[in-house]
């Protein structure tokens, strides 16, 4: 039971991951992105409709395609859903927290209308999606893992997009702390006057980082429907992972590869109340809010330790004009 109990927990977490190593990327701008949930949404919503579609028109099923199609069109309608925040914000002088809400609000609408479609269009008996091939090519995992024990459960037993998770976010960690792009980039956050003022392309850092970060929280979305759901989609079945994802960002103190090992206990903190008997509705909410919970501690004994690496950029979503300057 602790084995399964620990692969259910990374899988819960992997989406976090995901969400939260872009929501990094893009907050390590100075752009505040509180439209991770719905951009997490849409990325899922996207894949489906890819897959839907090839699994209809397709005349030969061929894994390699099941896989790339959705994983293409979710990662094309997270890029749209990071432009949209960024030539609002960064174009057009919108309030980032409104415009991060807003995109929350169209994500989650824009991925029930097109699931409700789907739902239609399959005359399904339950109101969901079910796209079991395309799930058995996303969840392939590698071979040798059953003949390695409770080591190849825990540590090999995952799919190629839980794997990919993890290495994004360290590739994120060691471009922040030893290359040039992660040095532009952190001046951006932390004072974009002075950044501009080196030479650095200001605009043209916080689109990359908010449109990259989304691609990379929309994959977040497909893993959760593909992997984690077995494929299935349901409206209003994300429940509040985004949420979840943009708390991790400060448990992780806006660092990705800490973000790994939070992502993970958050997952566990998760779903904990599932391996817990005779436990009442409440106290499964309880269980539920351990999450947020631990992000408040968190944010307050950083807070009271006041070590600036540790603290968010100082420019953290506050909108930076040249003729301003």
């Amino acid at each position: 039971m602790i084995i399964a109990f620990i692969q259910r927990a990374i899988m819960q977490g992997i989406p976090l991951l995901f969400g939260s190593t872009g929501e990094i990327i893009t907050e390590k701008s100075g752009n505040l992105n509180l439209g991770i949930p719905g951009v997490m949404y849409v990325g899922g919503i996207c894949g489906v409709i890819g897959s839907f579609m090839y699994e209809q028109k397709a005349t030969r099923f061929v894994p390699f395609l099941a896989v790339l199609i959705p994983l293409l069109c979710c990662l094309l309608g997270s890029l749209v859903m990071g432009l949209i925040y960024s030539v609002l914000t960064a174009t057009l002088r919108a309030n980032q927290n409104v415009t991060g809400l807003a995109l929350t609000t169209f994500g989650v609408g824009f991925g029930n209308f097109f699931g409700g479609s789907l739902i239609k269009l399959v005359k399904s008996d339950m109101p969901s999606v079910v796209l079991t091939r395309t799930s058995n090519c996303f969840k392939a995992t590698l071979p040798f893992a059953d003949k390695l024990g409770a080591v190849g459960k825990l540590l090999f037993s995952y799919s190629a997009l839980a794997y990919f998770a993890v290495i994004i976010a360290l590739i994120t960690a060691y471009l922040f702390k030893h290359t040039r792009v992660g040095l532009h980039l952190r001046a951006v956050g932390e004072n974009p006057a002075t950044a501009d003022a080196a030479g650095i392309s200001v605009t043209r850092y916080k689109y990359l980082a908010t449109i990259i970060g989304s691609m990379i929280a929309g994959l977040g979305g497909l893993y959760y429907v593909m992997d984690y759901a077995n494929g299935v989609w349901s409206n209003d079945g994300f429940g509040d992972r985004g949420w979840l994802a943009i708390a991790l960002v400060i448990f992780a103190i806006w660092k990705p590869d800490f973000g790994i090992i939070g992502s993970f206990l958050f997952g566990g903190l998760f779903i904990v109340h599932n391996y817990i008997p005779n436990l009442t509705m409440s106290d499964q909410e309880i269980f539920k809010m351990t999450p947020y919970v631990v992000t408040i501690l968190v944010l307050v004994f950083v807070s009271l330790r006041n070590r600036r690496e540790n603290q968010p950029p100082a420019s953290l979503g506050l909108p930076y004009f040249r003729e301003e300057r």
